[in-house]
């Protein structure tokens, strides 16, 4: 007997950041709007959207950019307009918990209940994207939320290029992945363009795990004063949705401001992914090597 249909509308937005937090959120609630008006149930926003990617540089100042997770004045602006439209809105901020700092993301419900958040992971450090400077790595673990619509995976960032972390988030049941991003040229070469491989891995993720996967990235230029002198990326954009087979259903250039949207039947999802037996066939059994840095039992 057939029931009714459990269809999702999500939801990817890209837009330029300036330096003033004001200005960010006012343009993120504004696209959150757009996003709703073209019948998203969940809206994404890209990765530390409350001012430039200050990770191109070490200083001691920026870590007055972090706030602490209670009251913190962003999500709690998130989680009214949340409430207001009815959509689910993940949001991604610079935690300040103790002596500790993360990068973090709180998963707002439609009815403006803050979920829970999760820690970012995976923390990389090379030339422009110096996290490990501030960032602690996560200790939540990857971790799923039961929102209004569906069950969602969000990881952040440099998470999006590890498969075991989308494969954690489905195994405890998510039925979408959703990954913010800060992505763009590379400082110390300006002729190294990452962009297609980023995206293919994350489809690769999609496909792998039979399950939609939304990506949601910054565009425009941002000029950082470091010690060595400024630093400069241009962020790619490109942001997207794919579908359960790793085909991508909605994109953005990497120029333009952008709300992309995509509906998919959850349920004719999972039919799909029951059967083609990738989770059926799976062998933890043999996978103790994944639990090891070098290889070796």
């Amino acid at each position: 007997m057939e029931g009714r249909r459990r269809e999702v509308v999500v939801s990817s937005l890209q837009f330029a950041c300036s330096d003033d937090i004001s200005s960010n959120v006012a343009a993120a609630e504004r696209l959150v709007r757009e996003a709703h008006s073209k019948g998203a149930n969940i809206v994404l926003i890209q990765e530390l959207f409350e001012g430039y990617y200050f990770c191109q540089a070490q200083r001691e100042d920026y870590f007055q950019r972090a706030k602490p997770y209670k009251d913190h004045p962003t999500i709690a602006r998130m989680q009214k307009l949340a409430k207001e439209l009815g959509v689910v809105i993940p949001v991604s901020f610079f935690e300040e918990a103790n002596n500790a700092h993360y990068n973090s993301i709180a998963i707002i419900d439609a009815d403006g209940t803050d979920l829970g958040i999760y820690r970012k992971s995976h923390i990389p450090d090379g030339p422009g994207y110096q996290e490990k400077f501030y960032f602690n790595p996560g200790d939540t673990g990857f971790k799923v939320f039961q929102t209004k619509f569906a069950k969602i995976g969000v990881a952040i960032c440099w998470d999006q290029w590890f498969p075991e972390a989308a494969r954690a988030m489905v195994l405890q049941g998510a039925e979408v992945l959703f990954y913010p991003t800060a992505i763009g040229s590379e400082p110390q070469d300006q002729g190294l363009d990452s962009r297609d491989h980023w995206r293919r891995v994350m489809q690769g993720h999609a496909g792998a795990n039979v399950v939609p996967l939304v990506a949601s990235n910054r565009i425009g230029k941002e000029i950082i004063e470091t010690e060595h002198g400024p630093s400069q990326i241009t962020f790619y954009g490109n942001s997207f949705i794919a579908g359960p087979t790793g085909e991508i259903v909605a994109e953005a250039d990497d120029k333009t401001e952008a709300v992309l949207v995509a509906p998919f039947d959850l349920d004719k999802i999972k039919l799909k992914r029951q059967s083609w037996g990738v989770f059926r066939d799976r062998r933890p059994d043999l996978y103790k090597v994944l639990l090891t840095m070098d290889g070796n039992l």
